[in-house]
């Protein structure tokens, strides 16, 4: 640090009073705002001097450095809680939400935590930075893993699917439960002794064996904590129940029977949650009409059912299934809004005028008969001009859709259109085709009826009204990116010649719509959307309402799919209390169980990536040799990923392959660079690979580069 000539006396009696407030207090962690407000200084130059002081006694190593600007007295022994996030190279990484940054942790270090464990870590100083070293284990993550068993000697050992994990487990021949060397199972985690390399395990299911499609697909559910089966007094209680009389719940209800009703939904599904009505009425308005299978009129609280569903927390969509979070006879059967039969519905009606404007709103149970049965493919040759009995209605929806749609990215609100996959499969459940599949009018229209009701639902609920008080709620949160992030972004577009502008009196969104538009015109959104994605907070459900980012609303819930999302379900519930003039729970209780269907959804996501980079692997196995071209989607320290052209399956290049030269990875440039040659490979290159190896076990493609 530059010294202060000016008052060196200055200097030396703040020093002194900075390290009065650290011995004092050694286990507690400051910056310098915190120290300069425990001083009671507030002038900006003495404010910068206190900084100055911070970085020398941290030079002299009274101090290390927590975190981004957090300074604590060394030899401290303050505990941080969180989780570790295991890495393949080895150690993990530790995420807080008490520290700024996350804290690598050695693999020596983690004393025998598993990835996602909770945990407690102290901050140590190893070779001049801030690493974690774990103390104590506070919760397991997972009792239960996934693997191969193997047989070395006379003894058996588990051979891990997640790489992550850092030690294979032991099992004792009591504990095989009849697998043999080779199979796939499910292991529970006994005890890990102090005194030995290896966790004691014992296996509670025999899978089958590995590289068959069904094995691998438990494996997969399995590993992410989820199971295709339904425990029996789950599905005896699913079994008890009965179809309702509808014509005397329309006398409890609003009976809409008599209105033109209809799904639009994938041509392979079979639970449908919504469906759109719509009628004129007497004064020229449109009532448009979304309506919500009645979920909560089949599941009561605490039931084994609401256990079940909340335990899952959502369906899980994987390439060849679903797993639905109720039974069949509820999700396909009896809530699900088939054709042609009369269904419960939670419904939203809004009345709109000719220009699109919505005059009045009603919230409240209903009863529905479904007049068709649409998938998206019909709808869309509707929409482009198909004759139809409807056509004129479902064109009048599709101009309100849009126009609605128009006013969301006037606002604000981000058009991020991703590029997604879907397999086409054999009689067996083997991909013999990638397909990929685009959002077009009849998706978006769905979309913004969807939207609509969703954000209408939330500012019924959370708007705050005269004399009324704010009742607890589950909101749909997408916080404000961090400006560090949409730095970061703006240093990778410049790479690509996109520039992000922020533009008078505009949400940076805007900019970033102009960006991914011109990525689209340009070919490269396949390349450019993914990364604004990253850039972008994470969306999460919350009582503590901060709005959602991405869709510009102020208020925003999910209302419209409780078949497969339980927050959906907790909404119909606190939504009947609140119209029916009764106060729901607390808002404790709700935090939790935000915190839970958050990370569900978060388990769920990463199953059903697992399920296709499974099948990418499959379509491929026989591929061997064969040359593809495609664009590099991801750089790392050991090589750089593939994404193919014409079929979207991803592989790695390792680095340690590619040819005449040695090659590094320059993390500020964001480049794999040749020492001699100086030949870079950088995101969004073209290259051309060779598929090199495929492992189906490891869901791993290899290519080579094709020189």
């Amino acid at each position: 640090m530059a010294k202060n000539k000016k008052g060196p006396k200055k200097s030396i009696s703040l020093t002194r009073e900075v390290k009065k407030i650290f011995e004092a207090n050694p286990d507690y962690t400051y910056n310098y705002k915190q120290i300069s407000s425990l001083l009671g200084i507030r002038d900006l130059s003495a404010r910068k001097l206190i900084v100055g002081i911070l970085e020398d006694l941290t030079d002299q190593e009274m101090l290390i450095q927590i975190s981004r600007g957090k300074y604590q007295m060394k030899g401290g022994s303050i505990l941080y809680s969180g989780h570790l996030q295991f890495i393949l190279r080895g150690g993990a990484f530790f995420i807080s939400e008490e520290l700024d940054e996350d804290i690598y942790v050695h693999p020596s270090r983690t004393a025998k935590a598993f990835n996602k464990d909770k945990v407690k870590v102290r901050i140590i100083k190893f070779k001049g930075k801030s690493e974690g070293e774990v103390v104590e284990i506070l919760d397991r993550h997972k009792k239960e893993f996934i693997g191969t068993v193997e047989k070395s000697g006379a003894n058996f050992f588990l051979k891990l699917d997640d790489k992550t994990m850092p030690v294979d487990f032991f099992i004792e021949r009591k504990h095989l439960n009849g697998a043999k060397d080779g199979e796939k199972v499910k292991v529970k985690l006994l005890t890990w002794p102090s005194t030995v390399k290896s966790p004691y395990a014992a296996v509670i299911d025999v899978l089958g064996d590995p590289g068959e499609l069904k094995v691998e697909m438990e494996s997969i559910l399995s590993e992410f904590g989820f199971s295709s089966k339904f425990r029996p007094a789950v599905q005896r209680e699913a079994d008890l129940i009965n179809e309702p009389n509808y014509n005397i719940e329309a006398k409890k209800r609003k009976d809409l029977r008599g209105v033109l009703t209809f799904t639009i939904d994938p041509h392979d599904a079979k639970d449908f949650d919504d469906a759109l009505s719509y009628r004129v009425l007497k004064n020229g308005n449109v009532e448009v009409g979304v309506h919500i299978a009645d979920v909560s009129h089949y599941i009561q609280p605490n039931s084994e059912l609401d256990k079940e569903a909340y335990l899952r927390g959502n369906s899980i969509y994987l390439v060849d299934r679903v797993v639905p979070m109720l039974p069949e006879k509820l999700s396909n059967k009896l809530c699900s809004l088939r054709p042609n039969e009369d269904k419960l519905t939670f419904s939203a009606l809004f009345e709109i005028d000719n220009k699109c404007q919505i005059l009045n709103q009603w919230f409240g149970k209903t009863v529905i008969h479904s007049d068709y049965r649409f998938t998206y493919e019909q709808a869309q040759e509707i929409i482009e001009g198909k004759t139809n009995e409807i056509q004129k209605e479902i064109n009048h929806l599709d101009k309100i859709a849009k126009q609605k749609r128009q006013e969301r990215l006037n606002e604000g609100a981000l058009n991020i259109e991703s590029q997604e996959v879907k397999f086409k499969l054999d009689e067996q459940g083997n991909p013999i085709d990638i397909i990929l599949k685009t959002s077009k009018d009849a998706h978006k229209l769905i979309e913004e009826f969807m939207l609509l009701a969703n954000k209408k639902v939330a500012a019924k609920i959370g708007k705050p009204e005269k004399n009324k008080k704010i009742v607890p709620f589950i909101y749909r949160i997408h916080d404000q990116p961090n400006p560090e992030k949409i730095s970061d972004l703006k240093i990778f577009l410049e790479q690509f010649d996109y520039q992000i502008v922020k533009e008078k009196n505009k949400p940076i969104s805007s900019s970033l719509n102009k960006v991914m538009q011109k990525a689209k015109l340009k070919g490269e959104l396949h390349i450019i959307g993914p990364m604004v994605i990253r850039s972008m907070s994470k969306a999460i459900y919350s009582t503590e309402n901060v709005g959602h980012y991405g869709l510009a609303f102020d208020y925003y819930s999910h209302f419209t799919s409780p078949i497969r999302r339980y927050a959906d379900l907790l909404i119909h519930r606190i939504l009947e209390d609140i119209l029916n003039g009764k106060s729901y729970g607390n808002n404790s209780a709700l935090e939790q169980q935000c915190k839970h269907i958050s990370t569900t959804e978060k388990e769920a996501v990463e199953a059903e990536r697992a399920s296709t980079k499974y099948m990418q692997v499959v379509f491929l196995k026989d591929k061997v040799g064969e040359t593809f071209s495609g664009k590099i989607n991801g750089l790392t320290d050991w090589g750089f990923y593939v994404e193919l052209n014409d079929n979207k399956c991803e592989g790695l290049v390792q680095i340690n392959s590619l040819p005449n030269d040695h090659f590094y990875f320059d993390q500020e440039l964001k480049k794999i660079i040749g020492h001699k040659t100086k030949e870079s490979f950088s995101i969004g290159q073209e290259v051309h690979v060779v598929v090199k190896r495929t492992n189906l076990q490891k869901r791993q493609i290899d290519f080579i580069l094709l020189e």
